[in-house]
């Protein structure tokens, strides 16, 4: 019999089809539908430390700071008086979805401060999550910050959330980095269960008829996974930690290549957000009609048979595959 099931953050999930965090989220029925749908797990809208603090005539200031330091929050900070994911709210949301749900419920917080992180992760930890994913993408713009101290700061971060709760930590990281193997493993060893690779960057637009710059909010494309695949393929058994792949997973083909890569899961929204959230159960009735023509009899029985370590040759992987995909460009010949 064929076996979908995976294990992602210390959870036994039926199949490798998860949720990110996204407005698909940001209700219990939704969640109960995509459930049926087939989503083994779904991650909650991320909550920013400075939504939990916002007050009076410092909400116009505190909403500009977040869309200069984090990527997620030009798409997903609502109006004020639109808004309904405060404190309380959001821990609703997490504690009647624990409920009602058949599915694990992970949480997604964004941070600015040691403190922040901490003291509400306890809470959420209280409210029943099953697991807590830190959405640490910040955009360092001071010349006269360097990337040690930033990379140093995340770690101790990763560090003080495990030491104050007992929850499975996922760290949801940007391809911007140095040197982002080195990191992984350091983040692997301060105790991340998973690392979930690629947060998108929301990068704004110019308005040249209003001169200012404004927020632009893009889906993801299929094209996008490629970058993905290539760093999931060159941490698979290089780090504990779970290896989680999104942005760019539009279908089953994608969620097989995550897998290949060394992926346990492969979350998908811009996918459902287009096209419905049936689509998933699509995803998942060609992902097992593929498994079942090419006779795997499980998940984990394929996974990583593409990664680094397991390819003949993997200079793919490396500068090898620059030059390789230079030079097999030819021009076309011009017609006269």
């Amino acid at each position: 019999m064929m076996d979908l099931t995976t294990d992602y953050l210390g959870l036994k999930l039926k199949n490798p089809l998860l949720v990110s965090s996204s407005p698909l989220t940001e209700s219990v029925e939704n969640i109960l539908r995509l459930e049926e749908a087939g989503a083994a797990a779904v991650v909650l809208p991320s909550i920013f430390e400075e939504q939990l603090s916002l007050e009076g005539n410092s909400l116009d200031r505190d909403i500009t700071r977040g869309t200069e330091s984090f990527a997620e929050s030009l798409s997903y900070f609502p109006a004020y008086e639109d808004y309904r994911q405060g404190q309380d709210a959001y821990l609703g949301l997490l504690h009647h979805a624990k409920i009602r749900a058949g599915i694990p419920v992970i949480a997604s917080l964004n941070g600015a401060t040691a403190g922040g992180w901490v003291r509400f992760a306890k809470e959420i930890e209280q409210a029943g999550a099953d697991a807590l994913e830190l959405n640490t993408y910040s955009l360092v713009t001071d010349p006269a910050v360097a990337s040690g101290p930033v990379e140093q700061g995340l770690v101790d971060l990763v560090r003080q959330v495990k030491q104050n709760t007992k929850l499975p930590i996922a760290v949801k990281l940007s391809p911007h980095y140095t040197s982002l193997a080195n990191l992984a493993r350091q983040l692997d060893e301060a105790g991340a269960d998973a690392l979930v690779l690629f947060n998108r960057f929301y990068q704004p637009d110019f308005d040249l008829d209003q001169m200012d710059v404004v927020p632009r909010l893009a889906l993801s494309r299929p094209e996008e996974l490629l970058l993905r695949l290539h760093w999931v393929a060159i941490l698979y058994g290089n780090v504990r930690a779970s290896l989680a792949v999104t942005g760019g997973v539009h279908s089953a083909h994608d969620v097989l290549k995550a897998i290949m890569a060394g992926a346990q899961v492969a979350m998908t929204v811009s996918e459902l957000l287009a096209r419905g959230v049936d689509r998933l159960a699509i995803m998942r009735a060609e992902l097992m009609r593929w498994i079942e023509e090419h006779e795997y009899e499980s998940i984990d029985q394929m996974r990583g048979s593409l990664s680094r370590r397991s390819v003949p040759d993997p200079s793919p992987f490396e500068r090898g595959n620059y030059i390789k995909t230079l030079s097999s460009y030819t021009l076309r010949a011009t017609v006269e």
